[in-house]
């Protein structure tokens, strides 16, 4: 492939960027990888946090990495967010993290701008589009995303969220238009990316000249993939093996996972159930299954490494992912790509990656009987092994057509040049 952007010194700016926190942490790492790995001058910033796992994670890569050293402002702000809310802290920890580590980054911005390393910012994380960036100080051309939110819980769900949560979100995503006037850098930047329209509208300012919608997650095909050119079609005899993978958290709902299991066993569907990922709901979950008498059908497996996860997917006939407030959902993307349907809720971003061929959506709302409804997903496809190939199937062209990370670093790349050629 011709380089477009054969000048192209870019600088990749996220504080979290680390393949132990999965989610949006990951997203950093990626965009360097494929960089590097394809000739390309790029570097990297992020918190000295994610060291010992980038050592390990880029070897060959530790001259292009420079940490943000841990300072007493950010052990203090960690302490801060700690005693709110989950939510709470996820956005008070976002700004005084920010703060935290302001002038440090700024430092070494600087540094390399002075020594002509670098002549673009990539600044994909947060994913939030209420977040204000402060990359724009540089006069370098700035591309910041793709973001990805705007995210509130289906109707019937308000509780998931307590009123201090709901009042300060509220108050947070009001605040935000004030904020990035003061911090002008999403204002002011080159590019703005956005997943989906949703994010699009959640921007603090709607008369941005160029907001580009862009795919946030993508999956690496070499890590994600069926162990065999052909997944082999289940037999309609033995038993249906199901899968999560995630955190063990409210908002993915897998209580309702459990609840609708026990209703197909009951129906007759011989369902195994594997969970894989660990968090504060785990013994709640476990007592539930105990109280459902599921203890022989259902095995938890704790956080796993990418390539055993990769393994639990290649011996399961579906993923589940249920999840009531996710915007991304990259495992429901990796899952296709191995080969597997998809039963998801119909909302946030498993709704935008799945279609009727490659999965099958469940409306959370009415709350009421999304167990049932979910539960009838699972019979679905448990009773049609020729069903869940053909899904599988049409779950893997799409990966290879739209969420390939080669493709998507190939249209990031035009996205930089377009910015270099403009600025």
């Amino acid at each position: 492939m011709t380089n477009p952007v054969s000048a192209l010194k870019v600088l990749i700016v996220a504080e979290n960027a680390s393949s132990r926190f999965g989610g949006e942490a990951f997203l950093p790492l990626k965009y360097f990888q494929i960089l590097k790995r394809r000739g390309y001058d790029a570097k990297l910033i992020t918190h000295v946090r994610n060291q010992d796992d980038l050592d390990v994670f880029f070897e060959d890569y530790t001259d292009d990495i420079q940490y943000v050293p841990d300072t007493v402002w950010h052990r203090i702000a960690w302490k801060c967010c700690s005693i709110f809310p989950a939510k709470v802290s996820e956005i008070v920890s976002d700004g005084l993290m920010k703060l935290a580590g302001a002038h440090a980054y700024s430092q070494l911005i600087r540094r390399l701008v002075r020594e002509d390393k670098i002549n673009l910012i990539h600044q994909p994380t947060p994913v939030s589009p209420k977040s204000p960036s402060a990359m724009h100080r540089f006069g370098l051309p700035l591309i910041i995303g793709p973001m990805n939110g705007g995210m509130n819980y289906p109707q019937g769900y308000e509780d998931y969220e307590g009123f201090l949560t709901r009042s300060f979100v509220k108050l947070a995503r009001q605040s935000s238009v004030l904020a990035n006037l003061i911090i002008p850098g999403k204002r002011r930047a080159k590019v703005l990316m956005v997943a989906n329209a949703r994010t699009r509208n959640a921007l603090p300012f709607s008369d941005h000249s160029n907001v580009i919608e862009i795919v946030e997650n993508g999956v690496d095909i070499s890590t994600w993939k069926q162990p065999s050119s052909q997944k082999k079609l289940r037999s309609a005899f033995g038993p249906f093996q199901l899968i999560f993978i995630g955190r063990l958290i409210p908002l993915k709902a897998v209580d309702f996972t459990i609840r609708a299991v026990q209703l197909a066993r009951k129906n007759g569907a011989d369902i195994r159930f594997t969970i894989v990922g660990d968090g504060p709901d785990r013994e709640k979950l476990e007592k539930l299954i105990k109280f459902c008498g599921l203890e022989d059908f259902v095995v938890f497996h704790g956080f796993l490494p990418q390539a055993e996860c990769a393994k639990f997917l290649s011996q399961s006939d579906a993923l589940i992912l249920n999840s009531l407030h996710e915007c991304g959902g990259a495992v429901v993307l990796e899952a296709m790509s191995m080969g597997l349907p998809v039963i998801a809720a119909d909302w946030g971003g498993p709704a935008d990656y799945l279609d009727e061929g490659s999965g099958i959506l469940v409306p959370p709302s009415p709350r009421e009987g999304f167990a049932e409804r979910l539960s009838a997903a699972i019979l679905k496809l448990a009773d049609d092994p020729e069903l869940c190939s053909s899904m599988g199937q049409a779950g893997l062209a799409k990966i290879l057509e739209e969420y390939d990370w080669e493709r998507k670093v190939t249209q990031m790349l035009e996205i930089y040049d377009q910015a270099l050629k403009t600025h």
